[in-house]
């Protein structure tokens, strides 16, 4: 009896698909009513409107793109805001975290936690104003001309346009007039994403001084840096100042050097000074205790593997959001950043496998990122293959950096802040000038770009962009080394830079923030 109900259900089913197909295909057969005969209220239906014609159809898109923000665009570069944040917690927490010794790992942690909280608000009360802030306007919507563009426009330092996101939640129904850079996405979206920015770069100096530093100073010393360093050369390299390109430098060849730098997701900007930074830092604060003479390996490599990977992940929102929409150029960002990090991963590993007869998980890890930082200035400008090349460069290099030019001169970048992000985006920049090649984005109005672009697309050798690569690095190494130097001499003797010798081996976690990472290890 059972086995009759289930085909009894069963057949109605089918019957009852099978009049519903009928149906379907019936008013698929039947004829479409004629628009001009059908009745309304007992009269004829109007006409309908005459279709438009391709250039009114074009017209009307036009307009419609000048009325406010891209809705697609914005949503890509929101979704970017969230990558790059991704970054900074868990990943590069993770990342950190795995390197340090278990009595450290929540100092780390702290440190990337507190200074997500820490940087938001001064990003938001006056950060983006020193960084963005000053478009020389005539009045609100109209650009000066000539020497009152010059006058009013600030070169070396942002003014106090966005003080306490003054001007920025105003303008989210129309980017066209007040977002820097871009007229697709709102103010309020370029501030976001900017500002996430803002927040891993500091963090990544934290690599350079891990186990030694006091939190007090660290936070004392990082709001400082982030004023006074990041503010500076954001607005050189990205708001038309001084190091930005000539063509879009608020004041043309007058102050722009040799060119001015592509920097297209921040290899100066982001890379090379925090690399630098953490230099000055491991120099002058001095050497972990015990460091050379007991070994100090990481405590979790799975946590710093697991890292890479989210580090990797949100990479793609770090250059592919650096094109501020979501478009053709977009796609190639996120095509070069995918294998720049392959390439990396893989040469790191390979020269671990030659020296030291087995590759490393670690190994692996840091040339993905190495890598990833190499191909940071250049994601806009060069194409996928290479991209392969510079990633491939950037995991021999920076591993010989990490390890026999570490090991050469002794000092303590605990954590490969500078190996890796210092010389990564040293190189990154300098083979921009090589690479770069207007076929990904003719910025120079048809001239070659790179070294090999005239070689690539058929134009003629120029070096004026690789020479100002070159300057543009110089420049930012000069700048971030001086300050940081001030910086940290001033705070050594008001402050003090380290913790005591009791405190250093007892562990930071207890001595800084009296919490354990691991209780019953």
């Amino acid at each position: 009896m059972q086995f009759i109900r289930w085909y009894a259900a069963l057949a109605a089913s089918v019957l009852f698909l099978a009049c519903c197909a009928t149906t379907g295909l019936a008013q698929l057969d039947s004829p479409e009513p004629d628009k001009h005969t059908e009745l309304v209220d007992g009269q004829p239906a109007p006409d309908a409107a005459p279709a438009l014609t391709p250039e009114e159809r074009l017209a009307h898109i036009e307009a419609l793109a000048q009325e406010g923000v891209n809705a697609g665009h914005n949503a890509w570069m929101l979704v970017s805001c969230a990558l790059v944040l991704f970054m900074t917690a868990p990943g590069l927490a993770m990342f950190y975290g795995g390197l340090v010794r278990k009595k450290n790992v929540l100092s780390v942690l702290m440190q990337c936690l507190f200074l997500m909280g820490l940087m938001t608000i001064i990003w938001a009360v006056y950060g983006y104003s020193l960084s963005f802030g000053g478009d020389a306007l005539a009045e609100p919507g109209v650009e000066a001309e000539g020497e009152a563009k010059v006058a009013a426009y600030s070169p070396w330092i942002g003014n106090g346009e966005f003080l306490f996101m003054n001007n920025v939640q105003q303008s989210w129904k129309d980017g066209a007039v007040d977002t820097p850079m871009t007229d697709k996405i709102p103010t309020l979206t370029h501030m976001l994403f900017q500002g996430m920015f803002f927040i891993i770069t500091p963090v990544l100096i934290c690599g350079a001084f891990a186990e030694r530093m006091k939190f007090s100073t660290m936070v004392v010393f990082l709001v400082l840096w982030g004023t006074l360093v990041y503010c500076p050369l954001c607005h050189w390299v990205w708001d038309k100042g001084p190091l930005g390109f000539v063509e879009t430098s608020q004041l043309g060849s007058r102050f722009a050097v040799m060119g001015g730098a592509l920097d297209f997701a921040g290899g100066t900007v982001v890379h090379i000074s925090s690399g630098v930074s953490a230099l000055i830092c491991a120099l002058l604060i001095g050497r972990r205790l015990g460091f050379g003479s007991e070994p100090m390996p990481p405590h979790n490599l799975t946590y710093t593997s697991l890292g890479a990977g989210m580090l990797w992940v949100g990479w793609f929102g770090f250059n592919a959001g650096s094109e501020l929409a979501c478009d053709g150029l977009t796609s190639s960002a996120f095509a070069v950043t995918h294998f720049s990090a392959a390439a990396g991963a893989v040469s790191w590993a390979a020269m671990e496998w030659i020296l030291r007869k087995k590759p490393s998980v670690l190994g692996a890890a840091s040339g993905a990122v190495a890598g990833l930082v190499c191909i940071t200035p250049a994601a806009g400008f060069v194409q996928p293959m290479p991209a392969l090349i510079m990633g491939a460069l950037a995991g021999v290099i920076c591993f010989l950096a990490c390890t026999t030019l570490k090991n050469k001169f002794g000092y303590d970048d605990s954590l490969d802040a500078f190996g890796v992000h210092g010389v990564g985006g040293t190189l990154g920049a300098i083979l921009t000038g090589v690479f770069a090649t207007r076929a990904c984005w003719d910025i120079d109005e048809g001239r070659t770009l790179g070294l090999l672009d005239g070689w690539m697309t058929g134009g003629e050798f120029t070096a004026r962009i690789f020479i100002g690569q070159i300057v543009a690095t110089g420049i930012t190494w000069v700048y971030a080394a001086v300050a940081t130097y001030i910086l940290l001499k001033v705070l050594d003797l008001t402050m003090g830079l380290r913790v005591s010798q009791e405190q250093e081996i007892q562990g930071l976690d207890l001595s800084q923030h009296g919490e354990e990472g691991y209780i019953y290890i």
